[in-house]
């Protein structure tokens, strides 16, 4: 008798639990699916990602580009896309061309380059130091061989492609000559990508005599798009969600010029010399890979010196 009443306490008991435990689960995942639903509503209300409205007509160098054509539309796109949401790095092409362009462009200018021609600097290198894994350097990518053959010194102790003054001058020299053999300006900067033989190449390979017409490798059948997707979008930038102050641009050095034509064994005391530090100096001069100007020869170089004021020297004890 007394078992059975156990048995029957110890059921109940159980269902009890069972019951308890049962509400608490459903109570629980309601719960989260509630909140899981909160959160992909307020999702999907705060978090937008638009296509981009393509411009009617776009141009590079005042040559046409047929947007008419869809696959020519969707190449654009995809690089308007690109350039647009890949937002660090444009917003940083933005303060980067405020601090150079004002040195390039002058240079196309007198050269009778078109302006449009400045945003190749920009996907060729950032205006950074960076160098590309086939070897081009510089602000242009030039490639070693390329660059001696437009002029520029390129040796362990001097690398001209990153004087951009003078790489500017020879990227202009490699353009006019390619314009003069394509007749194009879209071609010429084609062939700044892939060679202007491998460029020929195609064009007598298909028997078509534009940048549009041709079925180029993937990163050459980019190019031109890339440049004028970025043209595009710093040109508006509002227009494609960009927004920034003056002050949030990086200013462009303020310096003089100091002619060298003879060695120099010590820049880090050459530098202090002329009231800057040794990082400034590099800074202001990459073209200069040693820490030292052997200059054997007697060449004349254009070493830029910060403006007194900007910089100063740390002593020992300074506080950092």
């Amino acid at each position: 008798m007394h078992n059975n009443t156990f048995v029957r306490v110890g059921i109940f008991l159980t269902l009890i639990l069972l019951s308890l435990f049962l509400m608490k689960y459903f109570t629980f995942s309601s719960s989260t699916e509630k909140e899981s639903d909160n959160y992909q509503r307020n999702f999907n209300k705060n978090y937008k990602v638009f296509a981009i409205e393509l411009p009617e007509h776009t141009d590079f160098c005042s040559e046409n580009v047929p947007m008419d054509m869809m696959d020519i539309k969707e190449r654009f796109d995809r690089e308007l896309l690109v350039n647009s949401y890949w937002q660090s790095q444009t917003l940083l092409f933005f303060k980067r061309a405020n601090k150079f362009f004002p040195i390039i462009e002058p240079i196309l200018k007198e050269k009778g380059v078109p302006d449009d021609f400045k945003y190749i600097a920009l996907i060729e290198s950032g205006l950074t130091k960076v160098v590309s894994p086939a070897g081009a350097a510089g602000y242009w990518h030039f490639l070693k061989k390329t660059a001696q053959q437009y002029g520029l010194e390129v040796n362990d102790e001097i690398d001209e492609r990153y004087n951009l003054e003078k790489s500017t001058v020879a990227f202009c020299d490699y353009i006019l000559e390619a314009r003069e053999k394509f007749n194009n300006w879209t071609l010429a900067a084609a062939s700044y990508n892939m060679g202007m033989a491998g460029l020929q190449k195609q064009i007598d390979r298909q028997k078509v005599f534009s940048y549009y017409d041709l079925l180029l490798n993937e990163e050459t059948g980019r190019y031109a798009f890339r440049i004028i997707a970025v043209k595009e979008i710093l040109s508006n930038p509002q227009k494609y969600g960009f927004h920034f102050r003056p002050k949030d641009l990086y200013q462009p050095f303020e310096f003089t010029v100091v002619k060298v034509n003879y060695p120099i064994n010590d820049l880090v005391g050459f530098a202090q010399k002329n009231g800057i530090n040794y990082k400034i100096l590099k800074e202001l001069n990459p073209w200069m890979r040693q820490s030292y100007l052997h200059n054997q020869k007697g060449k004349s170089y254009q070493v830029k010196i910060a403006s007194k004021g900007l910089y100063s020297i740390s002593q020992p004890g300074d506080s950092i």
